[in-house]
């Protein structure tokens, strides 16, 4: 897939009589990154983003832990995860590959072609 700057967006229609509806690449990450934390198992990203966090600090938090390349009307995402000590990590990681395609697709109108999951660490929950 060719891969495209972090800034970069996808135009999603374009109709001269009435303009056009453009999706930038961190949007669609940050569709992914939300999608994959509604999962439970997941707890978190690289560089301790959280749900929460994920919620109020805008789209620059997530890019570390997401990669959006697109191709036309194709798209695929790389997500890094921290997982929940405990988690069986292939069940939840399918999980979470699932929700992201659906999510992503219902929102945008793109084909996911792709969810790769690294899970790049455990957390063990406070006592």
């Amino acid at each position: 897939m060719e891969n495209k700057a972090d800034n970069s967006s996808f135009n999603l229609r374009d109709n001269s009589d009435i303009g056009s509806v453009k999706i930038a690449n961190d949007v669609i990450g940050m569709i992914a990154a939300l999608a994959a934390m509604e999962i439970e198992g997941v707890s978190g990203m690289p560089g301790n983003v959280t749900s929460e966090t994920l919620q109020k600090s805008g789209n620059r938090k997530i890019s570390k832990g997401v990669r959006v390349q697109l191709s036309g009307k194709n798209v695929a995402v790389d997500l890094a995860l921290l997982m929940g000590y405990g988690f069986n990590i292939p069940a939840t990681s399918q999980k979470v590959q699932t929700r992201v395609k659906s999510t992503v697709e219902n929102m945008t109108g793109l084909n996911v072609t792709d969810v790769n999951v690294h899970i790049s660490g455990i957390t063990v929950a406070e006592a």
